[in-house]
């Protein structure tokens, strides 16, 4: 079994928590799949070598929400200034109905691209490219484009029984689908590609589009019956914005977390993207389910729709995971800027709240609301826990060796006292000197192996053309 010793890192962190957050190093050795050791480790004859000198080393990133088709409607202006409502209807409502399996190609692989050059090793994608009678078949577009790179890869298969637009726009790719079709394709594809193994390349995941907008009632909960039933795990938004609240109230009168409690969409095998607009009873019962939660700091930003309360949702006993959303709502999908604005966020959220002594305050300032080593551990095996990978995101002994090394050798980084956290507080994305993915080469010298970044710029560009026609 072949190995890899990757010498003299500057710093290690290793995605675990409290005084495990990081790793004296230098040294750590991959054997096959996994890493083997790390420590002060010799050579071993014939042994292939890293130099990480100057270097730090995180597991690689688990990013847990995104819409890689929304990889070609970056900055449109329609959408640029809105908040959510009238932005999907300007973007990604506007937009589904016009990809061709060539633009939808294109789109994954930027999107895939630009994770995998942010040291992004794990990807979980929620699919929302359905039609009825479709001509070409999203999911496995997916998989491929994910597998020729060698990034894992988790399918949260979107979709929808109702149309959120107009019956006068409704032309055949803009109808939603029927809920016996959407499970019958959700069903052929867990057969050809998902694999419960724990450390799986391709899984498969339940992922209606939006809960209270998408389904009928008794199809939500039979979506979550059917997962288990077929061993996956459930995914979907909520409480992005206000409007989540509005709805479940006027509807159904309750909140939308008593609203998924009802219909058997809490617990360890479920996360949520956002949850951005939550009362204390919502929080609480998300906790005590073991609910996830996929945090999307620069969407929720980008759309004007708040900040979840990441301290809160984890002291109740949520599991935490960072997510990059689409292009669309976010024009830097990668994971070194999420976790950036992840970190800051968290912290400008807390301080909003201060007041001066003499209005009752009692505290200054919210830096004390992430650490470095929270949003590393929330972004790798905070990641895994929720996709359901065991041991994950985490750099310890038998776990498995995904792991970015990033070289920190930009003027941005120089006179950094602790290179450690470079790469999250600094912001931009550092040079990454290699990513590995299972042991597996995937991007070496900031460039992936083989791939020509001027030919996907050409097709970005006649892809857009193609879209926005």
């Amino acid at each position: 079994m072949h190995s890899l010793l990757i010498r003299n890192a500057a710093a290690i962190l290793t995605g675990l928590p409290g005084d495990a957050a990081r790793h004296a190093g230098p040294d750590l050795r991959i054997r096959g799949t996994r890493v083997e050791a790390i420590g002060a480790l010799a050579p071993e004859p014939g042994e292939a070598q890293i130099d990480a000198a100057g270097c730090v080393i995180y597991p690689a990133w688990v990013n847990t929400h995104h819409h890689l088709a929304e990889s070609l409607l970056k900055g449109l202006p329609a959408g640029i200034n809105a908040s959510l409502t009238d932005w999907l209807h300007a973007v990604p409502i506007r937009y589904r109905g016009r990809y061709s399996e060539k633009s939808f190609r294109a789109a994954a692989r930027i999107g895939l691209v630009e994770l995998a050059l942010s040291g992004c090793g794990t990807v979980a994608d929620h699919n929302f490219v359905y039609y009825p009678d479709a001509d070409f078949d999203s999911s496995a577009i997916l998989f491929e484009e994910a597998e020729a790179l060698g990034l894992r890869f988790v399918l949260c298969r979107a979709g929808a029984t109702r149309s959120r637009i107009t019956p006068a726009d409704a032309r055949d790719r803009w109808r939603p689908e029927s809920f016996d079709s959407f499970l019958k394709h959700i069903e052929r594809t867990v057969k050809r590609f998902h694999d419960p193994a724990s450390d799986a390349m391709r899984r498969v995941v339940m992922g209606p589009t939006t809960p209270l907008f998408d389904f009928d009632p008794g199809e939500l909960r039979e979506c979550a019956r059917v997962a288990r039933a077929w061993g996956l795990r459930l995914h979907t938004h909520l409480s992005e914005t206000v409007a989540y609240k509005e709805v479940a109230q006027e509807r159904y009168g309750m909140s939308p977390v008593a609203f998924m409690e009802q219909h058997e969409w809490l617990g360890s095998d479920v996360w949520l993207a956002h949850l951005v607009k939550l009362d204390a009873d919502e929080i609480a019962a998300l906790g005590a389910s073991n609910t996830g939660i996929a945090h999307c700091p620069q969407s929720n930003a980008r759309l004007g729709s708040g900040i979840a309360k990441l301290p809160e949702l984890e002291a109740a006993g949520v599991s935490i995971s960072i997510g990059v959303d689409g292009a669309g709502s976010n024009e830097a999908a990668d994971m070194i800027s999420e976790v950036h604005a992840a970190w800051l966020l968290q912290r400008a959220r807390i301080g909003e709240a201060a007041l001066p002594r003499y209005q009752g305050g009692q505290f200054e300032g919210g830096a004390h609301a992430a650490t470095v080593e929270d949003v590393v551990r929330w972004g790798t095996a905070g990641g895994a826990r929720v996709l359901g990978f065991e041991g994950l995101g985490e750099l310890a002994p038998g776990r498995p060796a995904d792991l970015a090394i990033y070289r920190l050798d930009a003027p941005r980084y120089f006179g950094l006292n602790d290179v450690a956290i470079g790469p999250v507080v600094s912001g931009g994305r550092p040079h990454l000197r290699a990513l590995l993915v299972g042991g597996r080469m995937v991007v070496e010298n900031d460039a992936l192996p083989g791939f020509d970044l001027a030919q996907l710029a050409a097709q970005a560009k006649e892809a857009m053309r193609e879209l926005m026609a």
